[in-house]
């Protein structure tokens, strides 16, 4: 790896390439989704073109939802992904929750709190160990990482291991869970299930310990790149946020969720079949970095302390280190889930009967911190409770023009190195975003837009 001097020393060594340089990345591997990487750089360094693409074939689910029953939705997005399953059932029963006039008790909101930081730790402890060690290690794959670290891979399946055990515990299942009902839970965990979490929570410290103690030992392998831009997450006054809280910016005021258009503000562009956002700056960030950079003070002792070890402090503007973000994320999440745990233990866990719900006509928006950043739904219900209108803005579309704003500012300081590297380099970059490409495509493709006419695209 190269910090950014050892990239500038290596663009002007006898090995700097000259002619022009063609990088075609297609598609980009270790991610989730299709996406590629576009580089043309004339002969005398002059980066032409650079672009970041997303070739996914487009998903319409917002379409998918009209006039389905308000008991069904939650169970229908959560298939917008395998890997956030969990956020995705949980803001669209917020939504439903709010626009249908649904309180939920203390109960669920602690378990649903759980199952946010099972989800956290499953997502993020596969792109550490999986999708991103690799390139730090200097390896095609974790496979290869099984003959020369193996103690240190076995321990990385041993935690995610945990997380799946961890969701299966709460929800019921490692994915797609089928507990969540509008208002509450449709079958409680044990008492039993919570004594067995509150262990495995417990002894899997060590070895994320382990994990962050190998991260830490590779810190210098991080490319040495900055570039500041606008951080945006749920901001709380009292916790590290994932599941309530305001819409919060870097650069801008501090917002209700119910006005996450004016903070997200879509657009289409012919590169991408997924939406772009912006907000105050050309783009911005969601996500673990944007997370910790606004909420880093609401951190665990044990988070703060891991955050120390890896050399991760806010405000941190190299997108190469939302890896760490999110590794500091895996310590806050263990330790306040066994706050969580031990306060319903303190309890004991109430059955609680479903509240009689009232259908009316309604609108609710909902946000919460899923892996890759702030997840929105909106719903419009009718007073059968049918859905009138569905609006799911997901993380990673919000990334999209972050990734490519940073790769406009990485490549032309790239420019003298060999195409291997600029392609090494730049698809490192994309994956410290731990895209999810398929779910963030929503745009319909049409004569208008091949014609460069004006766009209809799907938003119901």
């Amino acid at each position: 790896m190269y910090n950014d001097n050892d990239i500038s020393a290596l663009a002007t060594t006898a090995e700097r390439s000259t002619g022009p340089r063609r990088i075609d990345v297609h598609h980009l591997t270790r991610v989730e989704g299709h996406g590629n990487i576009v580089v043309r750089i004339a002969a005398d360094g002059t980066v032409e073109q650079c672009r970041w693409e997303v070739s996914e074939a487009p998903r319409f689910f917002e379409a998918m939802l009209l006039g389905r029953d308000y008991q069904d939705v939650h169970h229908i997005t959560s298939r917008i992904c395998g890997i956030c399953s969990i956020g995705h059932q949980v803001a669209s029963l917020q939504a439903t929750e709010q626009a249908l006039n649904i309180r939920v008790s203390e109960q669920t909101l602690a378990l649903r709190k759980l199952a946010l930081h099972a989800e956290n730790l499953q997502s993020h402890l596969l792109h550490i160990g999986f999708l991103a060690l690799p390139d730090y290690m200097g390896v095609p794959s974790t496979l290869h990482l099984a003959e020369t670290h193996r103690e240190e891979v076995l321990n990385l399946i041993a935690c995610r291991r945990m997380s799946n055990e961890f969701s299966r515990l709460v929800c019921g299942r490692t994915t797609h869970p089928q507990r969540f009902v509008p208002g509450g839970f449709a079958r409680l965990p044990s008492m039993d299930d919570l004594h067995q979490l509150r262990v495995l929570l417990a002894e899997s410290l060590p070895g994320l310990g382990r994990v962050i103690d190998l991260c830490a030992s590779l810190r210098d392998r991080v490319p040495a790149f900055e570039r500041e831009t606008e951080y945006i997450a749920l901001v709380a006054p009292s916790e590290y946020p994932l599941y309530w809280g305001h819409i919060g910016s870097s650069m801008d005021d501090r917002r209700p969720v119910d006005q996450y258009e004016q903070m997200t503000r879509e657009y289409l562009v012919r590169q991408s079949t997924a939406k772009w956002a912006r907000n105050k700056a050309e783009s911005f960030m969601v996500g673990a970095l944007s997370r910790f950079n606004l909420n880093h003070a609401q951190l665990t002792d044990g988070a703060r302390k891991a955050a120390e070890v890896l050399g991760l402090a806010a405000p941190c503007h190299n997108p190469f280190l939302i890896t760490l973000a999110q590794l500091v994320e895996c310590m806050h999440s263990v330790e306040d889930s066994l706050f969580l745990v031990e306060a319903l233990l303190s309890r004991g866990l109430r059955h609680e009967a479903s509240s009689k719900i009232k259908l009316q006509a309604g609108r609710g928006a909902s946000a919460v911190e899923v892996p890759r950043g702030i997840l929105f739904h909106a719903y419009e219900y009718d007073e059968q409770g049918r859905v009138v209108s569905a609006d799911c803005v997901i993380p990673t579309n919000q990334n999209h023009a972050n990734i490519q704003k940073d790769m406009e500012a990485l490549t032309p300081r790239l420019s003298g190195l060999p195409e291997s590297e600029i392609e090494r380099l730049l698809s490192m970059l994309v994956r410290a975003y731990d895209p999810c490409i398929s779910c963030s495509t929503h745009l319909l493709e049409t004569e208008q837009r091949k014609a460069e006419r004006p766009v209809r695209f799907i938003r119901t």
